[in-house]
């Protein structure tokens, strides 16, 4: 075990494969790449400017059948099911990677795609929380998708809807989905305020939820037990919604709840040595010992020092200079399972890219057993990962879809192993698609660009092929953390002060349009409660809304944004996402106005916005 140890500390390869050259990589390129698998992952109506031109629209009934509009989201992996807890864990995972480097993105040009990308989440995740104790955690089941190979434009599988609530409770799911309403609120504060505060409130009644109501969320949704199954239980999740709020909204009760349960919640007691969708302890630590570095601690100064060692102690373990230390494979990746392993190096290459700035930031090293760590050192360790991961390894593969020369064809992924419906809209069968698609010794015909699949065994052996599921199945959490530190590698040196508030830059809006949030001098939107009645013990509310457009011209384009929608709406039409003009006007002249109206079960009224429109 000690020359394990030492080899693993050395890990070079040049020494170990003195026949391999490696070269620089483009971690622009590698970043640019990883938002367009995020593009082949969606499901829903796809938008106008959709840039994977080979999928289609898929999964338009989600929800359906329970009564609620499911539609949108991403699914999870190489299948068509939506998983709710590694999908709120990607976009909570996106959001702290531009909270973190949205001015390394911004410069890089990717910063737009990445709001796009986190969006497209967290439309889905509003609603799938339609009553503040109720949320959808999964649209579909594995048994039955798992019988079948077909693309999600074909699908004939189950797309049952499944939910959590007070006498079947998930404070995992629950509060997962707080931490991400949470974390991306402070993504939208500035270009899009109105989103935002509705994030928070989501935020704030899922934690809520969670907290009041204590279970695991896969003994209520049962079918989630084969593949996302909540090991860790539900403790690291509310400490991880709790310091997501604290983050997102400043108020002490968050800070307190984390220095009061740090203890009976294990946070200050567990010492881990993986991050990832089911374990969140190594994530809230590191937020926990940011909050400490900043000075906010407060009366918890001591508890929140215990987060910070056990912060510290995961970077060491992935060092290997700590008590505790990660496994590595010859080739230098970390290793902690077969299955799709690459999922941990992600995620631990982006906690030790944020904390050595942290450190950075205050002036520190990290405190190992071996003795002290350099900020720069840390760093060293994250990039290594992710030069192993875009092809500085034994096998000199990229495990990034698309990217370098050699990396994976056969990718075990529905849509990218049958043809697009684009190409050949003959329908594929459940158990046809296998006996054509997935036995195919060939190349994938629709290429996964940017998908991070699961990489390579504990001795770096990789066998491209299609039913080798654990090392060639992409996931949307494999590709989440790895944005944030292909961001900073790409960036270089960091201009300011990680500790510091940061200010996420605004995307460069499209030329041709006006973007919300308009209070726009050319649009008003005026609503108001018609009248209310009761059936069956429920209070029903109709809402007359009137849209006018009080500019000078003639108003097109025009798309709103309705959400915290609880019922039908009529007047507008459904376009993906957003509401626009119904079908028989196409425009508004100027000082005209149009109706709509709704019937929901909120004594509130819906929150619309304008999120684009063009004058003429």
């Amino acid at each position: 075990m000690k020359g394990f140890l030492i080899l693993c500390y050395m890990s070079p390869l040049l020494l170990l494969f003195p026949n391999l050259v490696f070269g620089s990589h483009n971690y622009g390129e590698a970043l640019s790449k990883s938002f367009l698998f995020y593009e082949a992952q969606r499901s829903g109506f796809l938008p106008h400017d959709q840039r994977v031109q080979w999928r289609g629209n898929s999964g338009l009934n989600d929800g359906k059948a329970s009564g609620v509009d499911l539609v949108g989201g991403y699914y999870d992996a190489g299948d068509n099911v939506k998983f709710g807890l590694p999908m709120a864990f990607t976009v909570t995972m996106m959001s702290w990677s531009i909270i973190e480097y949205g001015k390394q993105m911004s410069e890089s040009g990717e910063l737009s795609n990445a709001i796009d990308a986190i969006k497209w989440g967290t439309d889905y995740l509003l609603k799938a929380h339609p009553e503040p104790h109720v949320l959808y955690g999964e649209v579909g089941d594995g048994t039955t998708d798992h019988y079948c190979w077909q693309r999600p434009e074909d699908m004939t599988t189950s797309r049952a809807a499944y939910r959590i609530d007070p006498s079947r409770p998930g404070s995992d799911l629950a509060g997962e989905t707080a931490a991400t309403m949470a974390a991306a609120s402070i993504v939208f504060r500035n270009n899009n305020p109105a989103y935002a505060e509705e994030l928070l409130t989501h935020a704030y009644q899922l934690f809520e939820f969670a907290d009041k109501y204590r279970g695991k969320y896969d003994s209520s949704i049962t079918v989630a037990q084969k593949y996302y199954r909540s090991v860790s239980g539900y403790a690291d999740e509310l400490l991880w919604a709790a310091a997501w709020l604290y983050k997102a909204s400043n108020k002490q009760y968050y800070l307190n709840y984390l220095g009061e349960n740090g203890d009976a919640l294990g946070g200050t007691g567990w010492s881990m040595t993986e991050f990832g969708w089911d374990v969140k302890y190594a994530g809230v630590q590191t937020l926990a010992a940011k909050f400490l570095m900043q000075g906010n601690a407060g009366n918890h100064a001591a508890v929140f020092e215990k987060y910070q060692e056990k912060a510290e102690n995961f970077m060491c373990a992935c060092l290997g200079k700590g008590n505790q230390n990660i496994h590595k494979s010859p080739g230098g990746l970390i290793f902690r399972q077969r299955w799709n392993n690459m999922q941990f190096v992600t995620s631990a290459s982006f906690l030790a890219t944020v904390y050595s700035d942290y450190l950075a930031s205050s002036g520190k090293s990290l405190k190992c057993a071996s003795g002290p760590v350099s900020p720069p050192e840390l760093l060293d360790f994250a990039k290594s990962q992710v030069d192993y991961l875009l092809g500085d390894n034994p096998r000199a593969t990229s495990y990034m879809v698309g990217y370098s020369n050699n990396y994976p064809r056969q990718v075990h992924h529905r849509g990218s192993s049958i043809v697009s419906v684009k190409v050949d809209p003959t329908f594929v069968s459940c158990r046809g698609g296998y006996a054509t698609w997935f036995n195919r010794k060939a190349n994938d015909p629709n290429l996964l660009t940017g998908a991070i699949v699961g990489g390579p065994d504990a001795y770096d052996n990789f066998a491209d092929q299609r039913d080798n599921y654990e090392q060639t199945e992409p996931a949307t959490y494999n590709n989440a953390p790895l944005i944030g530190v292909l961001a900073r590698l790409h960036g270089g040196q960091s201009e300011y002060s990680q500790l510091l508030p940061v200010a996420i830059p605004q995307p460069k809006p499209d030329p041709e349009q006006k973007v919300a949030p308009a209070p726009a001098s050319d649009i008003a939107i005026e609503q108001k409660e018609t009248t209310s009645w009761v059936r069956e013990g429920k209070t029903y509310y109709r809402y007359s809304g009137i849209v006018t457009n009080i500019s000078s011209k003639t108003l097109k384009n025009l798309k709103l944004s309705v959400s915290q929608l609880y019922g039908s709406l009529w007047g507008l039409s459904k376009y993906g996402e957003s509401y626009v003009f119904p079908a028989w006007i196409n425009s508004l002249p100027a000082g005209k106005s149009l109706e709509f109206v709704y019937i929901h079960t909120a004594n509130s009224p819906a929150v619309v916005s304008v999120s684009s429109y063009t004058l003429d």
